[in-house]
């Protein structure tokens, strides 16, 4: 019997939702697959602890985390706390602190759900965005001066390095060669940024010479957002900077019917660290205790969590018991539906139970 260990932190808004349920799905899914067990520690971090103490997480949570195999994330995010506390205290600081830089988020229309895009046809959407996690515009690197005054300053640098952009680089080419299209759109924007995007753009070209079995192309990022709505069907694996990448895939959600349905996974490929696991639709404190939250995002996630850890077959079996929920109708009022959350975890707890392995 395989045991996995797995930090659970549902932290802010919804995420206290979405999370539980997500672990509710994978008891019944371990169950039935009975192969397998989840060893689950929750963790209280996020905005309620910092009320309590001043910060997002413990001084020594990282190191606490260092012996789980994977952290399973909820979201962070509150309407009486600066974004940046939030962000950095607690999300930011694992993600970095582990070195995850290769944020993964896979788009598809699920079965039942319908794209606000009038020509999507079945199939059209099936992309993977591959968005560099640890530096970028991201990387926390700038200051301010003269504060309160008129002439009062702010600077904001992003970093790119040869070994960070190599690394995604190599990631998104991996990825897009074990997909059956082979094709890689590399996303900058070296018109106008000559410095960085250029560097991007010509790291690009080095790495292709070592997969020539994929076909790649550039992209500018403006123009990569109208194709997404114009022409999706165009499109396959996308590899992208940490700013422009975490739009892309926001809208890429949108696309797909709601941000609800959208998952991510923060890896560390070296495996030196665990891996974070999360939906991409924050904490949505707006509709935060009212049980329509739509659960499919984490989900999803935790297929991609369960594939990390080496559990394909279970993986596989949780992926095609939401997308017979999703296709019966069972859904949140996010993607058109009347279900409340609990509503369609059961239903996907029902559908991985009546499951043929």
């Amino acid at each position: 019997m395989r045991t996995h260990k797995i930090a659970a932190i549902p932290a802010d808004g919804i995420g206290q939702e979405v999370i539980p349920a997500g672990l509710a799905v994978l008891r019944a899914l371990a169950e039935r697959c009975g192969d397998f067990t989840l060893d689950v520690e929750h963790f209280d971090w996020g905005s309620d602890y910092y009320r309590a103490n001043g910060r997002m997480m413990p001084e020594d949570g990282l190191e606490t985390l260092k012996r789980f195999d994977a952290i399973y994330f909820g979201a962070v995010g509150d309407k009486d706390l600066p974004d940046d506390i939030t962000l950095w205290g607690l999300r930011l600081k694992i993600c970095q602190g582990f070195d995850q830089y290769a944020n993964i988020r896979p788009t598809r229309v699920l079965p039942g759900l319908t794209s606000p895009l009038r020509a999507v046809e079945p199939g059209d959407i099936d992309w993977v965005i591959v968005r560099e996690n640890s530096e970028g515009e991201y990387a926390g690197h700038g200051g301010r001066a003269h504060r309160g005054h008129p002439e009062e300053i702010a600077t904001e640098t992003a970093i790119f390095t040869r070994a960070g952009v190599t690394r995604i680089m190599r990631t998104a080419f991996e990825i897009a060669k074990s997909r059956p299209r082979r094709l890689l759109t590399v996303v900058t924007k070296s018109n106008a940024q000559k410095h960085g995007m250029v560097f991007w753009d010509e790291i690009a070209a080095e790495v292709a010479r070592d997969y020539p079995t994929v076909t790649w192309e550039k992209e500018l990022v403006d123009a990569m957002a109208a194709r997404m709505i114009q022409r999706p069907g165009s499109i396959d694996t996308v590899v992208a900077t940490n700013l422009h990448a975490d739009i892309l895939s926001d809208l890429a959600g949108a696309v797909a019917g709601s941000l609800g349905v959208a998952p991510t996974a923060n890896l560390d490929p070296s495996r030196r660290y665990p891996s974070m696991f999360e939906p991409i639709h924050g904490s949505a404190f707006d509709i935060a205790g009212k049980g329509v939250a739509n659960p499919v995002a984490t989900f999803w996630t935790a297929t991609m969590m369960l594939e990390h850890l080496g559990e394909p077959v279970a993986g596989r079996l949780l992926m095609e018991a939401v997308e017979r929920v999703c296709a019966a109708g069972i859904r949140t009022r996010d993607v058109g539906g009347t279900a409340t959350t609990a509503e369609v975890t059961e239903a996907v707890i029902a559908a991985i139970k009546g499951a043929n392995l």
